[in-house]
């Protein structure tokens, strides 16, 4: 029996250039590379040198705060380099990739059959602790940790993101084992969210409670859902884990090898055929686009056009990331900008584009701002995009002033980055949200804990 969850608040962009349903591979890339960066407030600590011979799921480095909490090779090979900045701070570790992977034997066994303790050590010594992220703080989860309850969320609402349905479709019983899994690591519920306007592959999945979820985006937002179903209060913990983490996670239990295969969307209006790809995480972004882009003025995202990165043809997919996006680069300037209304082909959310006469356009958005950071003005503007309970404007004023008492009463734990992504699309202010929220974020880890 579903659960529904209706959300009136948030809005749904329509861009041109969304992934068809059709998925292929492409060639083995000769480089990969692992970015710390992408594990947030994990500093690590090398366990390989350079030069050193990997196999695919072999460990590479550990979580120097939490030492059983490590991370390995996506493929087999050679550690080519590790890139370093200041203070010695690792940047960036490449893997020259073998031909064919040889993998870490972990062993096949059913999650069912073992303890919480035993399905905890197989994730940390496979690597795949890391896929599980904690709420509040948007970090990897402590390994020390028991959570309130678990969510996935296999509804990606975001403009242009991989529709989960298409990627899992042929990885349902590694899905299922992977929630067999993840089941024995909560006292609570484990909370499978899906769209709830279509008939969804996940809806005969066991062991969850299943949630229909209605409404624009953010309604995909794993902290949208939380908020709704299983608010965090001072103190408590929930996990996080996407959908096809959860298949890595299943098929560790079913062949005994980490495999860091993943189909992402590679999508955005300046991508000549938008479909998915069969990929391996770190992969390099020039042998999913080259041969596939319209132009060579383009900004290439790891990730969704809100909170996705920018990459360079020789950068790598994110370890988290599920889509590539390519729009135009916003060095273009139109004519008169500086006037309130602009034409046709803009979208706004206020009345100054003729986007409200047509809602059902799809548009082809650059990544200029459109102007300079204003001061902060009470519209309520921001309010029409949160669908969480909090007062948006004011929390951002908060994290600003670093006003600690302030930020806990207005509901810094419920939140993340990602739930300011509208806002960052949205606000005239054009502050960066996101970037607010997640300094934030620091502060209160630094000095709360």
């Amino acid at each position: 029996m579903s659960k529904d969850i209706r959300i009136s608040k948030g809005l749904d962009l329509k861009l041109v250039g969304e992934a068809q349903p059709k998925v292929s591979s492409v060639s083995r890339s000769q480089i990969y590379s692992i970015n710390p960066s992408d594990f947030h407030k994990v500093i690590p600590k090398m366990v390989v040198k350079e030069g050193a011979e990997v196999k695919a799921g072999e460990v590479i480095f550990y979580s120097k705060n939490d030492e059983a909490v490590k991370f390995v090779s996506p493929v087999s090979g050679k550690i080519a380099e590790i890139k370093r900045g200041e203070k010695r701070v690792i940047q960036e570790i490449t893997i020259l990739a073998n031909s064919q992977d040889s993998f870490i034997e972990h062993g096949k066994i059913n999650p069912t059959e073992l303890t919480s303790e035993q399905i905890k050590s197989k994730l940390l010594q496979s690597g795949c602790w890391p896929f599980i992220k904690q709420r509040p703080y948007d970090i990897v989860a402590h390994s020390a940790d028991s959570p309130k309850s678990i969510f996935i969320s296999a509804y990606c609402s975001a403009p242009l993101s991989a529709d989960i349905e298409v990627v899992l479709k042929d990885k349902l019983e590694a899905f299922q084992v992977g929630v067999d899994a993840l089941t024995k690591l909560t006292t609570g519920k484990v909370h499978l969210s899906v769209n709830g306007k279509q008939n969804s592959i996940f809806s005969s999945t066991k062991g969850v409670e299943l949630h229909k979820v209605h409404g624009p985006h953010p309604a995909g937002n794993v902290g949208v859902q939380i908020s709704k179903i299983d608010p965090i209060n001072a103190g408590e913990k929930v996990w996080v884990v996407a959908p096809q983490d959860v298949a890595i996670i299943g098929d560790l239990f079913l062949t005994g090898r980490f495999d860091a295969t993943k189909i992402i969307a590679l999508s955005g209006s300046e991508v000549k055929n938008p479909q998915y790809y069969s990929v391996k995480i770190g992969a390099q972004i020039k042998d999913i686009v080259t041969g596939n882009l319209s132009s060579d003025n383009v900004r290439i995202i790891s990730g969704d056009v809100l909170t996705g990165n920018k990459v360079t043809l020789t950068g790598n997919l994110g370890y988290y990331a599920n889509s590539i996006t390519v729009i135009p680069e916003g060095n273009q300037y139109r004519m008169f900008g500086w006037m309130p209304f602009a034409g046709a082909d803009k979208h706004s959310m206020q009345r100054t584009a003729l986007s409200w006469l047509m809602p059902g356009k799809k548009y082809k958005p650059d990544t200029n701002l459109n102007g300079e950071e204003r001061a902060l003005v009470v519209t309520g503007e921001m309010e029409k995009v949160m669908p969480i309970d909090i007062y948006p404007m004011q929390l951002l004023k908060a994290c600003i002033a670093n006003d600690i008492e302030k930020m806990e009463n207005l509901g810094i734990y419920e939140v993340a980055p990602e739930d300011f992504a509208l806002i960052d699309y949205s606000n005239t202010s054009k502050l960066e949200a996101q970037v607010i929220i997640r300094e934030a974020l620091d502060l209160m880890i630094n000095e709360v804990g």
